[in-house]
């Protein structure tokens, strides 16, 4: 197996300027009374990139573990969202992550879900905006939007400098979305892509769904490397940032040791299919109207 010079420490720089860890932790359904241990266990691991939600109901044990890991608040990378879109209710949001997690700020805020309609979408991405301009938050972004939603996001970009001016409107950092070899997105990754947006792929391992999959059983045989870590593996050499989970130590470390080998082009390209199966729900097919 080759030796990749990336490490799981690695980073991409966003359209804000700030850094970002090429493979992030999950704690997605992640019980609030284990969220810290499990994220203590993922820097353990190497992890320096949390994801969570305000829906999650576990961003206070994220911030306890950020503040008892006795790694530098600038070395480790967290985000959370918005779930209830409104800009009013954007903005409480804001202040209630920051005020569960006790940090100064927060490396990236998303909005979590299309729906909520133009004007309310439009309202909350403002709450953003001005949370990065109050030193709040450092990256914002979108998450489970198709690319209706994102060509309405980048009308209400161009609207809101007219009204508020040149260069206020907002910089879409990151776009997290359900992304895995049976559902590749290639038209969400592409527009991303045209505009120097990052791509989060969450369900990166597809719950372990797909582990019967002959072409995932021969790579794994071939890399003596588990389902899980290539399916990240997969997902890294795509230019993704992935974001498995888990709550079992030994996976949490596991899921991190993908680092000694990568797929070849080939291998990538022959893993994805055509399908369009989702493992989660799908937001990106809602209309603007929802």
């Amino acid at each position: 197996m080759r030796r990749m010079a990336t490490t799981i420490t690695s980073t991409i720089k966003l359209a804000s300027g700030y850094e970002i860890p090429r493979l992030g932790f999950g704690v997605y359904k992640t019980p609030p009374e284990e969220t810290e241990r499990c994220c203590l266990d993922a820097f353990k691991a190497g992890y320096r990139h949390i994801d969570s939600a305000a829906v999650y109901r576990n961003e206070e044990g994220c911030g306890k573990a950020i503040r008892a890991s006795g790694i530098p608040r600038d070395q480790i990378f967290f985000t959370s969202k918005v779930f209830d879109i409104s800009y009013d209710k954007a903005k409480a949001s804001i202040d209630n992550s920051l005020a569960l997690t006790k940090l100064d700020y927060i490396d990236l805020m998303l909005l979590h879900k299309p729906m909520g309609g133009s004007e309310n979408r439009k309202g909350a991405w403002k709450a953003l905006v001005e949370a990065v301009e109050a030193g709040k938050l450092r990256s914002i972004g979108i998450s489970n939007y198709g690319v209706h939603h994102l060509n309405e996001l980048e009308r209400h970009i161009a609207e809101l400098e007219a009204e508020r001016g040149k260069g206020k409107g907002g910089i879409v950092s990151i776009q997290q979305v359900e992304l895995h070899p049976w559902l590749a997105r290639n038209d969400i990754v592409d527009w991303c892509r045209q505009r120097g947006i990052a791509v989060e792929a969450y369900c990166p391992i597809v719950r372990g769904n797909r582990w019967d999959e002959p072409e995932l059983q021969r790579l794994k045989a071939k890399y003596g490397k588990t389902e899980a870590q290539v399916l990240i593996r997969w997902s890294l050499d795509k230019g993704l940032i992935p974001l498995p989970k888990s709550v079992n130590t030994s996976r949490i470390m596991s899921n991190a040791d993908v680092f000694d080998f990568s797929l070849a082009p080939e291998e990538v390209k022959g893993l994805e299919t055509d399908e369009y199966s989702p493992v989660a729900w799908d937001p990106t097919v809602s209309k603007l109207e929802d």
